[in-house]
Parts: C-alpha cells; structure tokens; sequence
C-alpha cells in the first residue's frame, strides 16, 4: 500500500516536472484550467448476488446472496477540466483484477476471477478554498467493463455483461505550493450486471447481482493552465 502511494507520488512530480520543462507557459497554477492527479485507489465492491439459476431455472438451496466480489487496491489517474471558477469535468479511470467467492452455501468455494476497466466522467462543484483545502462534490456515470473473466471451481468459462451506473463522489484538494496538490475523495456507485457460466453441453448457470463499488483515492495532483484562456486576473478559484 505505501509502495503503491509513493509510486503515484513520484510519478506525479515527475509529470510536473516534464510538463514545465517542456513549456514555461504550463507551469504550477493554482488559476490554471486544467489538473492531472495520480494516486492509489481501493476498488471495493459492496456486492449482493440473486442466486443461481441452471438455463434459467433457480437452483434449489441456492437462492440469496450466495458470493461476494472481494476488494482491490490499484494506482489511478484522474484528469479534470475547469470550465469555469468552480465548475470542473473529470475523467477517472483505472484498471483492477477482483476474485469472485462463495459465501453460505458456496463458502469457501473460489468462482472465478476477472479485470475490471471502470472509467467515471463526472461533472464537479469546487467550492472556494479555505487557507488552500478546496473541498468537492460531484456526480456523474461510471461504465465498468469486464474482460479475462475467468472460471476456478465450476464450469468452463465466465461472462460478466459490462454496464453503466450512477455515481456520486466528494473530496478536497490541499495546496502544497507550486501548484502542487495532495487530496483525497470518495466515490460510490450504483451499477448492476450478470454473470454466466457455461458448463458444457450447452449448459450454463446464470445470477444477476449488484457490485456497487465504493471507491476510496488518495491522491497528488499538478494543476496548470493548458489553454493559456485566463490570467491572474481572472482566478478560477
């Protein structure tokens, strides 16, 4: 875990420093239009399953919640557009690998594994700073996309339908200098999908379920004036 923060905050005072270098006119900028964070993220799943059912037909003793989607910690990239003083487009995304396991009557039985690529494109409030903390809210959708799903105690292969939820967020940035940020933030969504093993023999088990994933970051951020639209008369925050 703390390996995993020092990468991201190594990686982004590198990317501050080679984006200066390359330009002048993109140095720090508490006022700039434009921000890029890189930090480490926990993807945790607040899943509930709704049984299984063999080609569509309920399993008997196999109703309920029956698995869980377990937690996973991964480095993130977050970039944000400041269309105004306090009004900001950001774009997350990172990528995480989430095992799938049995609970009740399945406990102990290991299902299946996947990667997740789980983009969210929010539209942000930022409140003005307080003694530079400039805290946040924001909403927006979330697309999770599931690929090299994997099967481990039952069937042959795993499917997992990719699929859109609403997401709300909230969290603050603090000013270190030079317009460099440390911060960190919340984001909770609602999203449902469908997971299919086949069996073979044109067989397959079915169960819908819930991920909702609360997803906690840490992060630093650089922020800059990519466009060169505003001046130092005219502070976005």
């Amino acid at each position: 875990m703390s390996i995993l923060k020092s990468i991201a905050a190594a990686a982004a005072l590198a990317a501050a420093a080679t984006i200066t270098a390359a330009s002048p006119s993109l140095a720090g900028d508490y006022n700039g239009d434009f921000m890029i964070k890189a930090g480490v993220t926990g993807v945790l799943p607040n899943s509930e399953f709704d049984g299984i059912n063999l080609n569509g037909v309920p399993v008997p003793g196999l109703g309920g919640d029956i698995a869980e989607v377990d937690d996973s910690w991964v480095p993130s990239l977050t970039l944000t557009y400041f269309v105004n003083k306090n009004i900001g487009v950001e774009l997350f995304c990172c990528f995480a690998q989430h095992g799938i396991e049995g609970k009740g009557p399945l406990a102990g039985v290991e299902l299946g594994e996947t990667m997740i690529f789980p983009p969210i494109l929010s539209l942000q409030y930022h409140f003005d700073g307080i003694k530079g903390i400039k805290p946040y809210v924001g909403a927006g959708v979330q697309y999770i996309h599931f690929f090299d799903e994997s099967p481990e105690a039952i069937g042959t292969s795993l499917d997992i339908d990719s699929a859109f939820g609403f997401s709300l967020q909230g969290g603050f940035d603090v000013e270190l200098g030079g317009g460099l940020y440390a911060g960190a933030d919340v984001r909770y969504t609602w999203l449902d999908s469908e997971a299919t093993i086949g069996l073979g023999g044109g067989n397959q088990l079915t169960t819908d379920f819930d991920l909702d994933p609360l997803l906690v970051s840490a992060h630093v951020g650089y922020r800059f004036n990519l466009f060169n639209r505003r001046t130092a008369m005219e502070p976005l925050k």
